[in-house]
């Protein structure tokens, strides 16, 4: 395979094609939407010939699966990070929601590419399966702050903390709420005093009943 005259000046150069693709996918996802995307495309951004892609995906789809799936390890990356910055393991599933809600803000198309590839699948892919993915994160730091270990339990307490940091990042950019985010000291502030409010960022699991 040959590189282009543009080539040295691109990613490719230091001779990892298939991450370079992938990170002029993104480029272009970011900068131009998912219209724009291609495979063409994708080679002309990174500076190689027109037929380099396809000795690393078979079309566009396969491309896109490449993009998702680098972009829930760059998620899990930053759960990661948050849960090892809090002081304590009720605060880190509010550090969690901070950064699940400021990643997808920052990465507005790579999030939207996350979820399309999801939502026909029968079960989870590998990778969103292993220790470091967010989702098994998220369960880990719910029974480290007391929550129910029960696996339907935990299944349940982990999609809701994921649907809470989900709406809230479709609804953080919404215009209306820019003097309530100015109040409470700037965007973090505002996501973190939401996640709060909802309450399964905080409480220790499900209220039992007392047995009768």
């Amino acid at each position: 395979m040959r590189e282009t005259a543009s080539a040295a000046a691109k990613p490719y150069h230091h001779g990892d094609l298939s991450r370079a693709l992938v990170q002029a996918a993104r480029r272009i996802l970011e900068n131009e939407g998912p219209a724009a995307l291609s495979l063409r495309a994708v080679a002309r951004e990174a500076g190689v010939s027109p037929a380099a892609p396809y000795h690393h995906f078979k079309d566009k789809n396969e491309l896109l699966e490449a993009v998702a799936e680098e972009g829930w390890e760059q998620l899990g990356a930053e759960v990661a990070k948050a849960r090892e910055a809090a002081p304590n393991q009720r605060s880190a599933l509010s550090g969690i929601g901070v950064a699940y809600v400021t990643f997808a803000r920052q990465n507005p198309a790579l999030y939207r590419v996350m979820y399309d590839g999801m939502r026909d699948r029968t079960e989870f892919p590998e990778h969103a399966k292993d220790a470091s993915s967010g989702w098994n994160q998220v369960e880990c730091a719910i029974i480290a702050a007391g929550g129910d270990p029960d696996p339907a339990e935990l299944q349940l307490a982990t999609i809701a903390a994921w649907c809470a940091a989900h709406g809230l990042a479709e609804m953080a950019s919404f215009r209306e709420f820019d003097a309530l985010k100015e109040s409470l000291g700037g965007e973090e502030g505002f996501i973190r005093a939401i996640l709060d409010h909802l309450g399964v960022f905080v409480r220790p699991g499900r209220d039992k009943q007392p047995a009768v």
